[in-house]
């Protein structure tokens, strides 16, 4: 007999894992298809920071940044075993574009975005205490300031949602590779291998949540659905020997991007860098010049870590951008500018079957949940409420 489920989830990284828990907390059936593991791809190669995006407030996205800092202060109380608020560190020197006028307004706001929380204040670190912080280069330094942002391990970040999610009734078929989906008024009839073998399920809705696999997915569904023009953008972190223990370091890197400089696993985490990639997402792989731009911008700031440093790893994983559209070739620059919005897309308008999530922000993975439920709301059989995901503890 062919099992039917409310909700069929496509992709078991952080996006796909929140479906499922607001999906199962709303009561309906759900069932999720992961290729490979839970956290597998991109959800556990990311900066690994629930933060609101102090940087995208130069692109004005200040609702994106009010969003993830209310989205921080909720997280922090819902796991606070796997997220750990901590301060963050902006040197400013000589040769810094953005100056200290400027990093005091962008600090002032994100305060104020995020409702002036305590968690939300920031300081400027007294001259005589420079030396305190982790060797940083003191040559030409300005001014430091100090402010507070979140840091979780993000695979146990994505197991944890996803095991909320079957504490509540959810199934995971795990591996399983979707093949085909046929999209119809009443049941979508789906497709997929798992142990080596064919397997048919039906939901009332698909929802494609695949991240950088979405367009070969979007690929084996008929009728052919929409698809939005997007691009992969590839980004590098490298793990390197040392210990810091004063916080985490937000620093500019000389193409003026922002570069993250963290303690992790006993090691420093040093990313992340901004590609555009057009390959196979199973294939991508830290390039050469990437892990040099980093080893370059981790010594330019800190000196003891210019000689002879071997890199003990180097991971790559893919973000989902909207496509600029124009057909120019992308800049490091132009894609660090491009906005972060997570965008929905249905097969249609009234009664969709077919929900596809682009891109995401680690931070926000519940709000992107809510709001496919919300879309989903006219098409979903009624079902008794489970739980709110605003109180579900993450263990």
């Amino acid at each position: 007999m062919t099992e039917t489920y409310d909700v069929v989830v496509i992709g078991g990284g952080i996006h796909g894992a929140g479906i499922a828990q607001a999906a199962s907390a709303r009561g309906f059936s759900v069932m999720v298809l992961e290729q490979t593991g839970i956290a597998s791809g991109t959800s556990s190669r990311s900066s690994k920071l629930i933060h609101g995006g102090l940087r995208y407030l130069e692109s004005r996205q200040f609702s994106l940044v009010r969003e993830c800092l209310r989205e921080r202060t909720l997280l922090l109380e819902l796991a606070p075993q796997l997220i750990e608020l901590k301060p963050f560190y902006i040197p400013v020197y000589q040769d810094t574009t953005r100056r200290p006028w400027l990093l005091r307004a962008g600090l002032s706001l994100y305060a104020v975005l995020g409702g002036l929380h305590p968690a939300t204040r920031f300081r400027r670190i007294p001259q005589d205490q420079w030396k305190r912080l982790d060797g940083l280069d003191t040559a030409h330094l300005e001014a430091v300031f100090q402010y507070n942002d979140a840091q979780t391990d993000d695979a146990a970040l994505t197991r944890a949602v996803m095991r909320s999610a079957q504490r509540m009734g959810a199934q995971l078929k795990m591996p399983a590779t979707f093949t085909s989906a046929h999209l119809d008024d009443r049941y979508n009839t789906i497709e997929y291998r798992h142990n080596g073998t064919i397997e048919t399920c039906r939901a009332t809705v698909l929802v494609n949540a695949a991240g950088p696999w979405v367009r070969q997915v979007l690929s084996r569904i008929t009728p052919a659905p929409p698809q939005l023009k997007i691009e992969l953008v590839q980004g590098t972190h490298i793990m390197v020997p040392g210990t810091l223990t004063q916080g985490i370091y937000y620093v500019e890197a000389q193409d003026e991007r922002v570069v993250f400089v963290m303690p992790w696993q006993g090691n420093i985490l040093v990313g992340t860098t901004e590609s555009i990639y057009q390959g196979d997402p199973a294939d991508v792989r830290p390039l050469p010049q990437e892990t040099a731009y980093l080893m370059e911008t981790l010594s330019h700031y800190f000196p003891c870590y210019r000689s002879g440093l071997p890199i003990l790893e180097a991971t790559a994983g893919l973000r989902v951008l909207p496509s600029s559209g124009d057909g120019t070739e992308s800049s490091a620059v132009s894609v660090n500018a491009r906005l972060r919005e997570t965008v929905l897309q249905s097969d249609r308008r009234n009664r969709p079957r077919l929900l596809t999530v682009y891109g995401g922000k680690l931070t926000t993975y519940r709000l992107t949940a809510e709001r496919v439920m919300a879309h989903l709301a006219d098409v979903l059989p009624v079902r008794e409420m489970v739980a709110d995901t605003r109180h579900l503890k993450l263990t």
